[in-house]
């Protein structure tokens, strides 16, 4: 056994971005310009958002009827003013953001193309079409915000779990703060019903907690004194007592919500390149549609109807709006990252989420990964005084977070431990100190072998995983210990080969024995037992060498992060895990569940369709409409379907990504 005592083993696209991951309302950040909040539409949670769109329908109907179906006269008196009025509420938020964009030296943008063509619409009397264009846009921008306030209310189910209140002990009675006012080593009250406010450590002999906001597991989680109680748990059977071990910026929640609420930071490549394409389309269909009124003037001449091509002109503009593409392709992944929230799986950015439907080889931690790192004892074997051996051994395993070692505290149970000193940890081997001044040693076989000592060469072909002990050079016994394969181990494995992982790697500081079992258990196509730390990451360089492999660790533990550092896409288990695993990770599984990654490339690829899909569809009815545009066979009417009418399906395409069943 590996007893080393630490667990084993990213313009429109920029609004999604930067307001509906932070909420700051219907701002629009132009990237390599300025940042800025408007409000545009406001919240469109609120009924007040959509009035403006009300009150120019409402004006807009009311024209066309008295214009064609009334057919009153005096209308034609006020009309080119009655249409303005009825532009005016959608017409100026956008007038508002060119004027921006021109301050801020970025000419060519969506506000821009649609200000100009809808202007120019009104310029040639053709009034209800002006409004029209301008309604339609607005509608597809509130159309967006809804489809990502829907994907945001997976992420804001974690932020309901923050606790507003910790009720902290001073000066001799429990006072009410704000958790942020809290101090390490103080210690709060949690009633019941209550959540959680800060990480700490038990002080009550027990609790019962639902712990469903971290891990996503609905079964209620009995703690004991002394054990380790996060934020967002939820109390539920008495009054317990907490003394607090992190601030609120550094307890696991917050660690959770900052990785969300950062997660559109890291974009995808395709979203970066439509960004960068838009910069570069928007001015050249700009000049186009200029060209579409000069040339046909040098051409034709005597023929020459300036009013009909700066209709087509107009036209071509409104339907080479980029729109459909800049919003719909972020909000395909914020919808991706949305979906995977509500699995229990965080992506730290859409880069991610197109990254994993490459993965091709998943390389795999086993204790507490594949395992459930909860280990019993079973046997004892020992030369001398059992309770003797207990001691010694217990009293250098009390200073270890391992596992293993809490396996063994706890089946000591609550007696005496002698105090031990000077303990060195001895990196995949296991642990030194003294105890009663005896010299100690707890570990693997390897540590023996490493101080010279001898054992009972038969050790070594014990497949359990045993903590062997030695005192003052003295081999004494071992003690065995038993780890389970988690429910899920077989199926994530099973799932992973049917998602195109060709190769599933196991990697383990367990003894070699152990390692063969349970791959050949779990249908694993390659193992290594017996490694050190530094081992893992030599190994993982190697399988990296074939530049055709997409790799991806999974671990947990503190000596997993180099490994989850330098593979393409490091995934984390558990929420409850190792901060420096979890911080160090892309993708962190709240749940537990190693089947959760195959669930993860199952998203990444329905992300990946959706934007592909909304790509092809924007780009066949731009080029289609722009053909029949430029030749005067499309009319205003059929640029309001190219642009709004392609972005509306878009984003109803992007919202269905939430609804698949994964």
């Amino acid at each position: 056994m590996n007893h080393s005592h630490e667990k084993e083993e990213s313009c429109c696209s920029s609004k999604v971005h930067s307001e509906h991951i932070h909420g700051t309302g219907h701002g629009h950040d132009h990237e390599d310009s300025a940042d800025h909040d408007h409000d545009h539409a406001g919240d469109p949670s609120a009924f007040s958002a959509y009035i403006p769109a009300l009150v120019t329908l409402v004006m807009l109907l009311l024209g066309i009827a008295f214009d064609h179906l009334f057919k009153v006269v005096a209308f034609q008196l006020i009309r080119p003013y009655w249409y303005i009025l009825a532009y005016l509420p959608v017409g100026v938020p956008v007038l508002r953001e060119v004027w921006e964009t021109f301050k801020a030296k970025d000419f060519f943008t969506e506000f821009s193309l649609m200000s100009i063509a809808t202007i120019g619409a009104f310029c040639i009397g053709e009034y209800p079409e002006g409004v029209t264009v301008m309604l339609f846009y607005t509608i597809g921008e509130l159309f967006q915000m809804a489809a990502v306030n829907r994907a945001k209310q997976n992420i804001k189910a974690l932020l309901d779990v923050r606790a507003d209140i910790a009720h902290v002990f001073r000066n001799g009675n429990y006072i009410s703060l704000n958790p942020d006012q809290v101090a390490i080593g103080e210690v709060i009250q949690v009633k019941v019903g209550e959540k959680i406010p800060l990480d700490g450590e038990m002080q009550s002999d027990k609790g019962s907690f639902n712990t469903a906001a971290l891990t996503g597991e609905s079964k209620p989680k009995t703690i004991s004194k002394g054990e380790v109680v996060l934020a967002g748990m939820l109390n539920l059977d008495q009054v317990i007592e907490v003394k607090v071990t992190k601030a609120f910026a550094d307890s696991a929640l917050s660690r959770i919500l900052e990785m969300v609420q950062n997660a559109t930071a890291r974009k995808a490549k395709t979203e970066l390149f439509i960004r960068k394409f838009a910069k570069i389309y928007t001015p050249i269909v700009f000049f186009l549609a200029l060209a579409l009124i000069i040339i046909p003037l040098i051409v034709l001449r005597s023929d020459y109807h300036f009013q009909t091509w700066l209709y087509r002109s107009l036209v071509f503009l409104v339907i080479s709006c980029p729109c459909a593409l800049v919003i719909s392709i972020p909000l395909g992944y914020f919808g991706g990252i949305g979906a995977a929230s509500a699995q229990g799986i965080l992506f730290k950015g859409s880069n991610f989420l197109d990254l994993i439907t490459k993965l091709n080889t998943v390389v795999m931690d086993k204790t507490g990964t594949l395992t459930k790192g909860v280990f019993n004892v079973q046997r004892i074997e020992s030369s001398i005084d059992e309770k003797e051996f207990l001691n010694v051994l217990t009293a250098v395993e009390a200073k270890s977070t391992h596992p293993i070692a809490k396996a063994i505290v706890a089946y000591i149970g609550q007696t005496a431990i002698h105090p031990a000193e000077n303990i060195t940890e001895i990196a995949g081997m296991g642990l030194k100190g003294n105890v009663n001044g005896k010299e100690v040693l707890a570990g693997n076989v390897k540590l023996l072998e490493k101080f010279n000592i001898s054992f009972d060469a038969g050790l070594k072909d014990i497949e359990e995983s045993i903590v062997v002990v030695a005192v003052d050079g003295q081999y004494v016994g071992y003690i065995l210990i038993a780890d389970e394969v988690k429910e899920d181990a077989q199926q994530a494995i099973k799932q992973l080969h049917d998602n195109g992982v060709r190769q599933v790697v196991m990697l383990s500081g367990d003894k070699s024995s152990i390692v063969k079992k349970v791959a050949q258990q779990l249908g694993i196509d390659a193992y290594y037992g017996d490694l050190l730390p530094e081992d893992k990451v030599a190994k993982l360089e190697e399988i990296k060498k074939d530049q055709q492999k997409v790799v991806a660790f999974v671990g947990d533990g503190i000596n997993d992060t180099p490994v989850l550092a330098i593979s393409d896409i490091g995934i984390a288990m558990g929420a409850m895990g190792s901060d420096a695993a979890i911080e160090t990770a892309d993708v962190v599984i709240q749940t537990d569940q190693p089947s959760k990654i195959a669930t993860a490339i199952k998203i990444g690829k329905a992300t990946r369709n959706v934007v592909l899909q909304n790509i092809i569809l924007a780009f066949a009815v731009k080029a289609l409409v722009l053909i029949l545009g430029a030749g005067g066979v499309a009319t205003m009417w059929e640029a309001v379907f190219a642009d709004v009418g392609v972005a509306f399906l878009a984003i109803l395409n992007a919202v269905r990504i939430q609804k698949l069943k994964f």
